[in-house]
């Protein structure tokens, strides 16, 4: 059993209807390889941008590999120079910081409410 809709429809055509359907029987366009041409320098473009990132973080960090390590040598000296009495002046009351049991719930909250913002968006 066939749809009376779908058969009215059928029936019922315009003229671009008519158009579009003559234009859809007729044979393709021609190109001499032109969308095949397109679509190589297209995949190509692709495979340049997903590599020129990974590619500039590689070359940055055989740069950054001898004044990391020079950094690195120099940071126990740095430490050494800071006199002890100094580093027991300064005493941080771990009392009054916030605890753990605190922020964890505050945080799943602060993102609870910025999920409840994006759906209100929408």
């Amino acid at each position: 059993m066939t749809s009376k809709i779908i058969n009215m429809a059928e029936r019922l055509k315009d003229d671009a209807d008519l158009k579009l359907e003559a234009l859809f029987r007729s044979e393709p366009v021609r190109d001499d390889g032109f969308s095949a041409r397109v679509l190589v320098r297209v995949r190509r473009q692709m495979w340049v941008r997903r590599l020129s990132l990974p590619i500039a973080i590689a070359i940055g960090a055989v740069f950054a590999v001898k004044p990391l390590a020079q950094l690195a040598d120099s940071i126990p000296k740095i430490v050494g120079i800071v006199p002890q009495g100094l580093a027991n002046i300064i005493d941080l009351p771990l009392d009054g910081m916030l605890q753990g049991t605190i922020i964890i719930p505050g945080i799943m909250l602060l993102a609870a409410m910025l999920m409840i913002g994006r759906m209100l968006e929408e």
